[in-house]
């Protein structure tokens, strides 16, 4: 069988480049992710690696029809447009070709947090209340309104931490009016204001599909070694800055330190959310408790970080390691699981 497997590879920058230059390409992989894929597809197929940055498009078309894979196993992040991590899929749809994870619909959904809190609220899945502000002169409206602090502003279209910083947590209407401005100017995008929830943070990863869906360990999210004045969120500070393979935080706990009927409550929630949004194959869930303990979905990404190296804290595989499933044994479970949705084996 024959894998193409899709990704964007992060690109070098000069060997001064400050750590903190710019979130941009946050969510794209790095050559040792890329190649630790590859080599646990290698393990059973053959594979074909296809670096899908934009500006590679007929190349990447070319490519794919010369070398008809059976299926692609994608984690392509795209670019530039809230339509980015659809739009490989979108194109695999059109040469019908078979692929890992959600289609471009839900893709485009989840990327939208606004679009996806919609929806889980259509289902009566618990999420924080939030309003989206799409230009500055909605957001002097918005000031002038009654807001019970504290809050979190994101931009409505990232992911990795990109653009959440420790300064997104806002308690007063200055703090909230200057991350207003930075989100629609710095990010071209309107901006999520939500409620920030005072509770414990988990990350959920799922895998599977219909009733063979199943909830990894649960990871709980520790803020006690961040800096004394964190504002306990997985910040882009926390996420990229704080926590480096050469000098390590201890922020996950897996398994959750949780009693069995908070762990049930949170895996049925995000067996929940999974399915409301129509995820394949796999996706990693957000959740954050309010100050009475009640878990609220924050996130759903169907395309979750794999960083193979254990000391870099990438989620997914801390719990698939957990549960006792290594790197390679996730990565071919995920293309089992999409093998089996298209009624294919090996």
């Amino acid at each position: 069988m024959k894998v193409a497997l899709l990704y964007n590879q992060k690109p070098d920058l000069p060997e001064n480049t400050p750590k903190y230059q710019s979130d941009e390409f946050a969510e794209w992989d790095n050559p040792e992710t890329i190649d630790a894929v590859a080599n646990a597809l290698r393990e059973r197929c053959d594979v074909v690696k296809i670096d899908c940055n934009p500006a590679y498009l007929q190349q990447i078309i070319t490519t794919l029809l010369e070398e008809k894979p059976d299926i692609c196993f994608n984690i392509t992040e795209g670019i530039g447009e809230p339509s980015r991590e659809a739009q490989i899929p979108a194109l695999l749809d059109m040469m019908r070709l078979r692929y890992t994870a959600s289609d471009p619909a839900t893709l485009c959904l989840a990327l939208d947090k606004a679009r996806t809190k919609e929806i889980l609220s259509y289902y009566q899945i618990p999420t924080p209340h939030f309003r989206v502000i799409h230009s500055l002169s909605e957001g002097m409206v918005f000031l002038n309104e009654h807001h019970q602090f504290p809050l979190i502003v994101k931009p409505l279209h990232e992911g990795s931490s990109k653009g959440i910083f420790e300064r997104s947590v806002v308690y007063s209407v200055e703090e909230l009016s200057r991350q207003l401005r930075e989100v629609i100017e710095q990010y071209k995008q309107p901006a999520l204001v939500e409620q920030f929830l005072s509770g414990r943070e988990f990350t959920v990863a799922l895998i599977g599909n219909g009733e063979t869906l199943e909830v990894l360990p649960i990871i709980e999210l520790l803020f006690d070694h961040l800096p004394k004045d964190s504002r306990k969120i997985y910040s882009y500070e926390a996420k990229w800055l704080w926590d480096d393979p050469e000098n390590p935080v201890e922020v996950f706990k897996c398994p959750a330190p949780i009693s069995k009927e908070l762990a049930d409550e949170i895996a049925s929630l995000c067996k929940r959310a999974f399915r409301a949004l129509r995820c394949r194959d796999w996706a990693r869930i957000d959740v954050r408790l309010n100050e009475h303990g009640k878990p609220f979905i924050i996130e759903i990404n169907p395309l979750p970080g794999i960083l193979p190296n254990p000391d870099e804290h990438s989620c997914f595989p801390l719990a698939a390691r957990t549960a006792g499933i290594d790197f390679n044994a996730l990565i071919n479970r995920v293309l089992d699981e999409a093998l089996k949705r298209y009624n294919l084996a090996i």
